[in-house]
């Protein structure tokens, strides 16, 4: 049977040994590589259908995956105002501003992507705004997607006039004299007035994220580990592959929530291995914590402000009978724990439920969901952990997945960033260790959080060798824990694989792998740090189907 894609005039660069094999030309077919070798004998393989391209010399990779995001759920919180570029309260009001003059008379503002260091010293807050908002139901996301500020009127329509009680670590901020100051503290909080504003349809979310997933293409990724199957998004990525428009492998993983049944439990058990050809449900997402920059993490002692103090989970030891549960059943969890205390309490279920499962949770090259016994428990984002829990990762085989563009954009050296301030020098010294754990023996797994940090997968690994913004306008923060440019490559491919439990046909350029590559215009392992994000992406290929091409290729 002919081959289905012929990559030729190539230097092939497997990430497993950062080494350029002894070959020129690769085929693809029935979505796995068939064939590593030389010019003439790839095109051989050849038939009338099958997708040929002349490399010219041109790197190709095992394509990269992200191993955090938010695909759908960021395609519809990305359709408001961005702010992620205003880097102070002037150009916050500047662009909210400019939005509410092109809104309809009693149309909702939504706003993305506003980070807390724009408000400088003063509280974050929607009075900070000025006048800008009055009058309009305006709902605005900060950066980390765990907080938001709501204006006056959105307030008052969602009926929203004090403190409430929530049953997960949420929080409707209000002032010494009990009126609310229009921050919401994670989700339940921000559902409140979610609840009434209104919502895109179904088709323009769909029509949003087939346009977010081919730039994400483009930009160099074949797959992502999503971290929700919020809403509709299943129903989205089965209609996309439906129409031959799903461009990215996706591996997702729903949440459980603290509210979470029994009931709810065995349906996520149930959800397992579900889904299409490119996308498929295999774990559970869960939270340990909030964040530094909300005051909501969970840490081994309060921040500066006294906050930080507790779990998401008001019983902790629930969560801790959830992962149990999970881990009987085979069943890899991926929890979102930001502060020392939260990452230690992880750790600490994971090792209970692995001692009394007998289950392992380290080597081995099973899906993930417990085909060969082993299940691969995650812990995502780990912004700040002492040594003894930096040494922990990798004798329970919990792999530590990381966002380094987090530290690059929104911390800075100096200590003058939010977050560092309300962590103190000591906890911010050690932000971020994505060396240590990598040296620990840690599975170090790269991603970006999208829509929280830019998605292009050659930026996370420039952030994980330079450790500075992308517009390198820092000096950077915490070199010392900054990524080779091999461990760079290997946090989006093999490490990214082996969490998955996929190590044995994903993450390399070996016959029988998946033909998942991804194409660029030079060697990564020898472009400068600080020009890796501008190299040129040339070629994406998923099971061996093109799904970008740069016009000149």
């Amino acid at each position: 049977m002919p081959a289905d894609l012929v990559l030729l005039s190539a230097r092939l660069l497997d990430p497993g040994t950062g080494r350029l094999l002894p070959h020129t030309a690769l085929a693809a077919e029935g979505g796995r590589i068939g064939f590593l070798g030389d010019d003439r004998d790839a095109r051989a393989l050849a038939g009338p259908g099958t997708t040929v391209v002349d490399l010219r010399g041109a790197v190709v990779t095992a394509g990269f995956t992200d191993g955090h995001l938010h695909p759908v759920s960021g395609a519809e919180r990305t359709m408001g105002v961005d702010l992620s570029g205003c880097r102070d309260l002037a150009a916050v009001r500047t662009a909210l501003a400019a939005a509410v003059r092109d809104l309809r008379p009693g149309a909702w503002l939504r706003g993305w992507g506003l980070d807390p260091n724009a408000f400088g010293a003063a509280p974050v807050a929607t009075a900070a705004l000025g006048p800008v908002l009055d009058g309009v139901p305006a709902l605005i996301d900060l950066f980390d997607a765990h907080s938001a500020l709501a204006s006056e009127r959105a307030l008052e329509l969602a009926g929203v006039d004090g403190p409430r009680r929530f049953e997960q670590g949420s929080e409707i901020v209000c002032d010494a004299d009990g009126r609310p100051t229009g921050l919401l503290l994670e989700d339940a909080a921000c559902e409140v007035v979610e609840a009434v504003a209104p919502r895109p349809t179904e088709a323009e979310i769909r029509a949003r994220a087939a346009e977010v997933l081919a730039a994400m293409a483009a930009s160099g990724l074949t797959g992502g580990h999503a971290m929700d199957a919020n809403g509709d998004s299943l129903a989205v990525y089965a209609a996309l592959e439906a129409e031959d428009t799903l461009p990215l492998r996706l591996r997702i993983a729903p949440w459980c929530r603290p509210e979470a049944s029994d009931a709810d439990l065995t349906e996520l058990i149930r959800l397992q291995g579900t889904g299409g050809a490119l996308w498929r449900v295999a774990g559970v997402k869960l939270f340990m914590d909030g964040t530094i920059d909300n005051g909501t993490a969970w840490l081994e002692t309060p921040d500066c402000h006294g906050r930080s103090d507790h779990a998401y989970w008001p019983d902790p030891r629930r969560y801790t009978r959830v992962i149990a549960d999970l881990h009987r059943a085979g069943v890899p969890t991926a929890t979102h724990a930001i502060g020392d205390a939260a990452v230690r309490h992880v750790l600490d279920a994971v090792e209970r439920a692995q001692a009394e499962s007998g289950r392992a949770g380290g080597g081995g090259t099973g899906s993930g969901t417990g085909g060969t016994g082993v299940v691969r428990h995650r812990v995502e984002h780990i912004e700040t952990v002492p040594d003894d829990t930096v040494r922990r990762f990798a004798p329970l085989g919990v792999a530590a997945s990381m966002q380094p563009t987090h530290c690059c954009e929104f911390t800075r050296a100096d200590h003058t960033d939010n977050w560092s301030r309300r962590l103190g020098e000591e906890r911010a010294g050690r932000a971020f260790r994505c060396r240590d754990l990598w040296e620990a023996g840690a599975r170090v797994v790269l991603g970006s959080d999208w829509p929280i940090a830019p998605y292009p997968p050659l930026q996370v690994m420039a952030g994980a060798r330079h450790r500075r913004p992308a517009d390198l306008s820092l000096p950077p923060h915490g070199p010392e824990q900054a990524l080779t440019p091999l461990q760079a490559l290997q946090g989006m491919t093999v490490c990214a694989a082996w969490a998955a439990g996929e190590e044995d046909r994903a993450g390399r350029l070996a016959v029988g792998h998946r033909a998942d590559l991804t194409v660029l215009a030079d060697d990564p392992l020898r472009v400068p740090d600080t020009e890796l994000a501008a190299l040129p992406v040339l070629l994406t290929a998923v099971a061996g189907r093109v799904t970008y091409r740069a016009a000149e290729v």
